[in-house]
């Protein structure tokens, strides 16, 4: 699927309100990355990388968390940062991941995209409740390059 046909699919104001209702529980950050054009290597590599790039890694709590998606390579992964690692562990990640699947393979890109937020969410929300002197560390708007 062609990039520019994924993004005129997208419900964005309804991914970036997810995002800021998941970010109002929690100090975690949520962010979503759509990748232009051909993955040269695997997807969580690739994905990684974004995350150091987009400086992720350098929230207060450790608490940031991916969701990358490549359309073209009909491909995504989802990045948590070594402090959401340390509570949630590798079961609730691949429960994520397949229940963003199945919406993708039935393109529903918007609600896969929620879900992985919504669940997120609630997961940094009960590890990393939100403080008083919490601050939106990161933008909520997908970015896409």
């Amino acid at each position: 699927m062609q990039t520019r046909e994924f993004l005129d699919r997208l419900d964005h104001d309804r991914i970036v309100a997810a995002i800021k209702e998941a970010e109002a529980k929690t100090s975690g950050e949520i962010r979503i990355f759509i990748h232009r054009g051909e993955l040269k290597d695997d997807v969580m590599g690739h994905a990684q990388r974004k995350f150091q790039t987009l400086g992720m890694h350098k929230t207060r709590e450790r608490n940031a968390v991916l969701i990358f998606v490549a359309p073209r390579a009909q491909k995504f992964a989802v990045i948590g940062d070594e402090g959401v690692h340390a509570k949630c562990g590798s079961a609730f990640w691949q429960q994520l991941v397949d229940a963003m699947r199945e919406h993708f393979k039935e393109t529903n890109f918007t609600e896969a995209l929620v879900h992985g937020i919504s669940e997120t969410g609630a997961l940094l929300a009960a590890h990393f409740p939100r403080r008083a002197d919490d601050r939106n560390e990161l933008p909520d708007e997908p970015i896409e390059s």
